[in-house]
């Protein structure tokens, strides 16, 4: 197997397929980036007189051709070759000779992986931060549209007090909206270049590490060369963390809508050919698409968990545990992608049901209202909770189903306007 640490002796085969494990597929999501991170390390070479102003030119437009081969699809990782890292500079020994071995002075597969992981990084946080947005727009939408029909509040899983269906999307809208303060969070924390720290502890090169940052585009260096490799694992917590945070608001909403769409509620409805049917139960209409939505949240939860205990009880430096990352990480990537865009499909198709309060179970949703109006009247509150329990108690209360909320974030003062402003600048990054 090809390898850039090879000096002469060649593991066994059987240890090499245990030590790469699922690097060789996982790396393909890093093709780009690694040719994108070569070509600002060779423009720093050149700077500081390592490789000439013709090796510069013949490399780039060697990595180019790499790029263009990526991108349209045609570049594979060959069978004896370990990572993605060696195949480019492999590429580049066999299309140019001697030249393309200089492609790695002054740095270390540690801080080129590093730079990679990064760069993909930063990339999937903007992607997520847009799809999240789509989503953020579509459940506003509902909020307003829907504002004026009621739905009933629980807490314990017991009828509580009146809310709406412009609350209930509302609601989640606003957790999206904290959700992207975690992404933006994490994305500070990746934007920073760990390049030049090489294997953890710089180099005897006179790298120019602001220029690479400059290059990248990084808003910050890793200045301290072991910081830098510490920040190996802190990045894919951040992430984790924040996408966790979006699978916890998208496992509540999926829950709801599996709770909402039982008949025994009926708050809800989807198209037939939204749901799923039974095997010999010709009536059933499952949630399938929000169950499948709900367990792969979890899935996504568990990542930061994972990670957090990959990292714990190492040194500082480079050890190969870190290679275990790529398989919790990238893969929990994936599913929230699917996730968020599965979640505003359903949502463009959602059916409410306007009429959900005419039905006498819900009376005891406006005892809350009751008390208010008598205190509002003069009594004191102990004693108008205790009247209306009475009531209950005895059978006689009367529901007067209406309600006059106000307050900033209530039924009848959604602030949805405010709420937008508050996604733009967690947003804004």
């Amino acid at each position: 197997m090809a390898t850039l640490w090879n000096k002469g002796t060649k593991a066994s085969d059987i240890v090499e397929d245990f030590t790469v494990g699922n690097d060789r597929v996982l790396d393909m999501a890093l093709a780009k980036y690694d040719v994108t991170g070569s070509k600002a390390h060779i423009r720093m070479l050149e700077s500081i007189g390592l490789l000439t102003a013709e090796e510069l030119e013949i490399l780039t437009k060697a990595l180019d051709e790499i790029l263009a081969e990526i991108e349209e699809g045609k570049f594979v990782l060959e069978d004896d070759v370990e990572d993605i890292h060696s195949q480019v500079e492999l590429l580049l020994t066999r299309r140019l000779g001697d030249v393309g071995k200089k492609i790695h002075s002054g740095r270390s597969r540690n801080d080129q992986v590093l730079v990679d992981v990064k760069l993909f990084l930063r990339d999937e946080l903007l992607k997520t931060r847009d799809e999240v947005l789509g989503l953020f727009d579509i459940l506003q939408g509902l909020s307003e549209k829907y504002k004026d029909v009621m739905l009933p509040g629980y807490t314990h899983g017991q009828v509580a007090m009146p809310s709406s269906f412009g609350l209930w999307f509302g609601a989640y809208a606003e957790a999206l909206a904290d959700d992207t303060c975690m992404l933006q969070g994490a994305y500070h924390l990746v934007n920073q270049n760990p390049l030049g720290s090489a294997a953890g502890y710089g180099s005897s090169f006179p790298l120019d590490r602001e220029m690479t940052t400059r290059l990248l585009g990084f808003e910050d260096l890793d200045y301290n060369a072991v910081a830098a490799q510490l920040s190996r694992g802190k990045s894919e917590k951040a992430v984790a963390s924040a996408i966790g945070c979006i699978a916890l608001t998208l496992n509540k909403f999926a829950a709801d809508c599996c709770l909402y769409m039982c008949p025994n509620f009926g708050f809800i409805s989807f198209p037939d050919q939204l749901t799923t049917g039974s095997s010999i139960m010709p009536h059933k209409k499952n949630p399938d698409v929000w169950e499948i939505i709900r367990g792969n949240c979890n899935r996504i939860l568990s990542a930061e968990n994972e990670i957090s205990l990959i990292c714990s009880n190492m040194p500082h430096g480079y050890h190969r545990d870190f290679q275990l990352l790529k398989d919790v990480l990238f893969p929990a990537l994936v599913l929230m992608h699917k996730c968020i865009r599965m979640t505003g499909f359903m949502l463009k198709e959602i059916r409410v049901n306007d009429g959900i309060l005419d039905s006498p179970i819900y009376d005891y949703l406006f005892t809350v209202e009751e008390v208010n109006r008598r205190v509002l009247a003069g009594m004191p509150f102990r004693d108008a909770y205790r009247s209306v329990g009475v009531e209950v108690n005895e059978g006689k209360f009367h529901a007067e189903k209406t309600v006059h909320h106000t307050h900033v974030g209530s039924i009848g003062n959604l602030c949805n306007d405010r709420i937008a402003e508050k996604m733009r600048k967690a947003a804004d990054f």
